[in-house]
């Protein structure tokens, strides 16, 4: 249910309704608007008729039921689109297109030193990079773990760069979010639940990717366990479905773009170095997915791709990487958008 309060509604008068919210047995969820706060009160469905009650409650203007499934991630609670800060000057969402830039995995300190300069320079404002990664074969590079992470946070020092990395595991959660500005779940933890529930429980950004088998229903699913833990700071990103084609390493479903806009109001990502797999398919992908609205984009770059650790064959050069970012403005003006 959604318990929509009224204009100019007290703070006292909000208090008494999360408290009857939570007598009641649910869970209360306050979201700020421009013009006036609802609560979306979740828990079992099976008893929610009882919340109907409140529109007594000072106060309170209506009482809404939520129809879809993932609650707080709907556009139903909040109409408008969530604008998410990463770190001072730098937000997720609204008119600015934020691109995330760096290799897929922290390999030295030369190596995540140059390409963060690099993706900088070109006009990156988030610098990615793997310390824990998520392998196919076992045999394959793990990544550099805390070391990595203690390199990534050097490059933020040196570059002023907020970083983004990934967290593989629950028992690594607190670790890395000593080091990262945003917190990465890759495509094969996005229903990893008891992940998601302990990053709902920090104040940091969450980078939420979805699965290569995940419809979209079970992706708003996934980011409403973060988001019913209490962290609202979500973002989503499309990095490509499994499908028949072999081609492309994925299929970039780009339609997600548009569909998820209808609905939820968290802010759309899009990966096109992981859904493509070929370094001289992304520039085009980045385009097409700023015509179709995304809010940002994640793109691996890599000085020398050829001797990458992982994913070399997607990685772009800094001097490609440039070369995009330049005509991306043109894409990003037509759209409104500013990079």
């Amino acid at each position: 249910m959604i318990i929509v309060m009224k204009q100019g509604a007290s703070k006292q008068e909000l208090a008494d309704v999360k408290k009857r919210i939570e007598a009641l047995g649910y869970m209360p969820h306050v979201i700020h608007g421009e013009t006036r706060n609802v609560v979306g009160a979740v828990g079992d469905e099976r008893g929610k008729s009882v919340l109907q009650a409140l529109e007594s409650m000072s106060g309170v203007e209506n009482v809404v039921p939520i129809l879809k499934p993932y609650k707080l991630a709907s556009r139903e609670v909040k109409p408008e689109p969530s604008v998410i800060e990463i770190a001072p000057g730098v937000s997720v969402g609204g008119d600015s297109l934020i691109v995330m830039a760096g290799p897929c995995a922290v390999e030295s300190e030369a190596q995540i030193l140059e390409t963060a300069h690099a993706v900088k320079a070109a006009g990156a404002t988030v610098l990615r990079g793997g310390a824990f990664k998520p392998r196919t074969s076992p045999y394959s590079f793990q990544g550099m773990e805390e070391e990595g992470l203690k390199l990534l946070a050097a490059a933020r020092e040196v570059t002023g760069l907020p970083i983004v990395t990934e967290v593989v595991n629950p028992r690594d959660v607190e670790l890395v979010a000593k080091y990262a500005d945003v917190m990465q779940v890759g495509a094969r933890n996005v229903q990893n639940f008891a992940l998601l529930k302990m990053l709902g429980q920090l104040d940091k950004p969450i980078l939420l990717k979805r699965g290569m088998a995940t419809t979209i229903q079970e992706y708003l699913m996934s980011a409403e366990y973060i988001l019913s833990e209490g962290n609202r700071r979500v973002i989503l990103c499309e990095r490509g479905i499994r499908t028949f084609e072999t081609a492309t390493r994925n299929t970039l479903d780009i339609s997600a773009i548009p569909v998820l806009r209808q609905q939820t109001h968290l802010p759309i990502m899009i990966d096109p170095s992981h859904a493509t797999g070929h370094a001289a398919l992304v520039p085009s992908m980045c385009y097409a997915s700023v015509a179709a609205g995304c809010d940002g984009l994640i793109v691996e770059v890599h000085p020398t791709p050829e001797t990458a650790a992982s994913d070399g064959p997607q990685s772009l050069r800094p001097a490609e990487f440039a070369e995009m970012m330049t005509k991306l403005r043109e894409f990003a003006a037509v759209v409104g958008k500013t990079i």
